[in-house]
Order: structure tokens, then C-alpha cells, then sequence
């Protein structure tokens, strides 16, 4: 005679914070200030082309040599680029199977033919898709060189650059992309601020603030490495 037993698992502690909407809300949070993080080092290490080849090609080798001589060549780079792939597919799926749980908790019927969005959620979902789109092409372009326009040289960023931004497509998949980025730091600093607690009603204006200002100075930092490659100053 057989002897079946049934053990009771009950699910871990990490499960149970990831299926809740609520772990959902501050992992986006979490992922997010990670990737603004990123964003403002990468922003001002984007100002280097200003200064010059010289410079932004030693800057591009430094990221290579990150770490040592503790850490193995790139070691310390893929180090960071996995945090950050990490990072946006964890906020990618947090977004998305929020977004679920959002539509399927709705009436069934509406008064309306079709459910009212509000503008913010608009932004961040189109924005969300267009930055996935974009780093995709961010990558092929300027790390693999596979669908770089000119002559894709190896351990010279600053010629890709600006090979990159003397093709009308790639200033316009640029800006767009950097207008949809600002919008979305606009309206996920501040989103992130008041999951993760910061936010109250003293500080809610001063964090929309810093959010705008934040917005503002990210957007026009990196849309202006394309204007100076289209004016001439970055040649």
C-alpha cells in the first residue's frame, strides 16, 4: 500500500512581496530611481564630447578598465550593465502586469464606449515602449555597431557619435526618444517618491519640483550632444 504525504509549502517571503501589488509598485520604484541614477551619470559623462575626442574616447576606455586592477577588463562594465538590464526588465514586467491587474479589476461595462486613461498613465505606458524600442536601437547602434550608419570603429565612441547624429534618423529616433525620457522621469520620480514613502502633503509640491527640474535638465543635457554634432560644435 502506497503512502501519499502532503506537505503544505508555504510560498517565501520574496514570492509573496513580488506577487502584491504593492511589492509591484515599489520594485518599479526601487528600478526606477536605479535608472534615473544611471541616467545622470550617463548625461554628464555625455558632456565629455564637448571637450573634445580626446577626452570622450579616454572616457569610453575607462569604462572598460572600471575597477582595476582589482576587477578583470569589462568586468566592472558588465557588472553595471547587468544591474541595468536587471533593472529595466524588472520595472518592464512590474509595469506591465500592474497595468493587467488594473484593466481586469475595471467594471465590466462603462458609461463611456471605451475607459478613460489619464494622461499621465498614457505618458508613461507610450514612453515606456518607446525607451524599450530605443535602447534596443541604442545598443545596435552605438555598442555592437550593427546597425551604426557610417564605419563602426572599435574603441572610438566619439567618431560613432558622430556618425550617428550626421544621419537626419538617428537625431530623430534621438530626441524623440530623450522628449518620451523626460516625460517619463517627470511623472516616475515623483510616483516613485510616494510609493516608497518620501512623499506628503508638505513635500508633495518641493518632490514635483525636483521631478520637473530633474525632467528638464536630463532631457536637455542629452539633446544637446545631437544639436552640437547638427550646428558644428561637435565635429
Amino acid at each position: 500500500m502506497a503512502l501519499t504525504t502532503r506537505t503544505d509549502r508555504r510560498p517565501s517571503m520574496a514570492s509573496t512581496f513580488w506577487q502584491s501589488t504593492v511589492g509591484k509598485k515599489i520594485v518599479m520604484g526601487v528600478t526606477g530611481l536605479i535608472m534615473i541614477g544611471y541616467l545622470v551619470v550617463h548625461m554628464v559623462a555625455n558632456a565629455k564630447i564637448f571637450f573634445g575626442p580626446e577626452e570622450f574616447n579616454a572616457y569610453g576606455h575607462w569604462l572598460r578598465v572600471m575597477g582595476a586592477p582589482v576587477l578583470h577588463h569589462e568586468w566592472g562594465l558588465w557588472g553595471a550593465r547587468v544591474i541595468l538590464l536587471t533593472s529595466v526588465i524588472l520595472h518592464g514586467v512590474s509595469a506591465y502586469q500592474l497595468s493587467r491587474r488594473d484593466i481586469k479589476a475595471r467594471p465590466e461595462k462603462y458609461v463611456h464606449s471605451k475607459p478613460r486613461m489619464s494622461y499621465a498613465t498614457r505618458t508613461m505606458r507610450w514612453g515606456g515602449v518607446i525607451l524599450g524600442l530605443f535602447i534596443v536601437w541604442h545598443v545596435l547602434d552605438l555598442t555592437t555597431g550593427t546597425v551604426h550608419s557610417g564605419g563602426f570603429q572599435e574603441g572610438h565612441p566619439y567618431q560613432n557619435v558622430v556618425d550617428t547624429f550626421s544621419t537626419w534618423y538617428g537625431n530623430v529616433i534621438y530626441i524623440v526618444a530623450m522628449l518620451a525620457m523626460g516625460m517619463h522621469v517627470r511623472h516616475g520620480f515623483w510616483s516613485a517618491a510616494q510609493t516608497l514613502g518620501a512623499g506628503n502633503r508638505t513635500r508633495d509640491r518641493a518632490f514635483k519640483a525636483l521631478a520637473n527640474g530633474l525632467a528638464i535638465v536630463l532631457t536637455v543635457g542629452f539633446i544637446s550632444v545631437p544639436v552640437g554634432v547638427m550646428t558644428g560644435v561637435v565635429s
